[in-house]
Order: C-alpha cells, then sequence, then structure tokens
C-alpha cells in the first residue's frame, strides 16, 4: 500500500503535504475571490472603494492625487516583481546544487532523503514564485491600462460618457487589484512552502498556519471593521 502511494521520491506523507498546500491555496483563494455580500472580503470591499474612487474622479480637478495613486500602485507590483524574480533566481540555484541543504539537514540530524526529494520541496516553492511573478507583471500592465482609461474620462461631468468610462476605468483597476492580491497569497504560499524542507510536518502547520491568516485578514481583521463602516455601495 505504501508503495502505491510512492511517487518518485515523495513518500505519502509528503504527498499528502503537497495536496493539502495545493488544496488550502486554491480554496482560500477562491473563498476570497467569491465572497458572498452579506459577508465580503476585504478585496470586495476594496473594489466597492475603486469604484467609488472613479466616481469622485469625474468631478475632482486636478487630478494629480488620481495618477499619483496610481503611480504608488505600480511602483508597488514592479517591487513585488523583481522580488519574486530574485527569489525563482535563488531557488533554481539551490535546485541545481541542493548538496548545501543536505548538509545542513544532516547537521540538525534531520532525515534528509536523496536529492531529488530537495529538489521536488525546492521546485515547488520556485512554482509558487513564478505563479506570483507573472500575477505581479501582469497586475502592472493592468494598472497601466487603468491609468490611460482614466485619462480618457471626459472632464465635463455633464459629458454622457464621464461615469461610463470612469466605470470601465474602474473594473481595470478592480481587475489589476484582483491580480495583484493572487500574487501576494502566491508568495504567501512560497514561504509556507519553504518549511517543508524540514518535513512534511512541517509544511502541514504552515500551510495551516498560512491559510488561517489569510482568512483572517480577508474576513475577521480590525482593518476590515473599518471598511465596512459607510462603505460605498
Amino acid at each position: 500500500m505504501t508503495e502505491s502511494l510512492q511517487i518518485g521520491p515523495l513518500g505519502p506523507l509528503d504527498l499528502a503535504a503537497l495536496v493539502l498546500l495545493v488544496a488550502c491555496w486554491m480554496v482560500i483563494g477562491w473563498i476570497t475571490e467569491h465572497s458572498s455580500p452579506s459577508r465580503p472580503s476585504m478585496g470586495k470591499l476594496m473594489a466597492g472603494y475603486r469604484r467609488e474612487w472613479m466616481r469622485q474622479l469625474v468631478t475632482r480637478q486636478p487630478r494629480i492625487f488620481d495618477s499619483a495613486m496610481v503611480d504608488g500602485l505600480r511602483q508597488s507590483t514592479t517591487f513585488f516583481a523583481s522580488t519574486s524574480l530574485l527569489a525563482i533566481g535563488a531557488g533554481l540555484a539551490l535546485i541545481a546544487n541542493p548538496q548545501p541543504l543536505a548538509n545542513i539537514a544532516s547537521d540538525f540530524a534531520l532525515d534528509h532523503g536523496p536529492d531529488l526529494l530537495w529538489e521536488a520541496r525546492i521546485l515547488t516553492a520556485v512554482l509558487f514564485g513564478a505563479n506570483a511573478f507573472l500575477k505581479f507583471v501582469w497586475s502592472h500592465r493592468l494598472f497601466s491600462y487603468a491609468a490611460i482609461a482614466m485619462a480618457a474620462v471626459p472632464n465635463d461631468p455633464q459629458d454622457p460618457l464621464a461615469y461610463p468610462r470612469a466605470a470601465q476605468a474602474a473594473q481595470i483597476n478592480i481587475n489589476a487589484a484582483k491580480s495583484f492580491n493572487r500574487g501576494l497569497r502566491s508568495v504567501y504560499f512560497a514561504l509556507a512552502t519553504l518549511a517543508w524542507l524540514l518535513g512534511p510536518y512541517a509544511l502541514i502547520g504552515a500551510v495551516v498556519f498560512t491559510t488561517g491568516m489569510l482568512w483572517r485578514r480577508e474576513f475577521a481583521s480590525d482593518s476590515r471593521q473599518a471598511l465596512l463602516e459607510n462603505r460605498p455601495d
């Protein structure tokens, strides 16, 4: 039975921990993005504020504040994309030479197993990092699109295209934020995956902790409670 559950260097416990990792990553993402109107997540609440931001944009003169806001958001995506790329490079370097990690495991009397097992563990973290990088890059591009859409909003509130174009800019802005949040979740779970280097039990504990932390920040944080007051429709 044990041999039937063996896939390469991964034993039954490693496979169970890996399945839990992927399942929690997917489930918490789905719950966050598809929360009910009666109990919205932070992402859903911020989507309402982003729409209100674009409605206020129509009558705000000048719009220097709005351009500065978008520029700041783009800088955030650039920072995280660059950081993810560096982490991917470091992970690939460890995959090419996992022996230093095996030596550290031996120093701490840990069962390091074959090099292929170490490579599989590091590769999982690298894949999460790669997904984060792609999400951040796409978010950066969408924020650029949002800036252009905002610039196309007429200055005259009486213009029939003013509020429809503001709504379009808001939707692109929301999509950019959604991609950014997906990238952040991948970063969180990439960090949790590093616990796998200590063994499958450490990975299970890190995944449960990370999932609980993300749920709390989306549904039970003080910041969320503050946003619920006088929130826009």
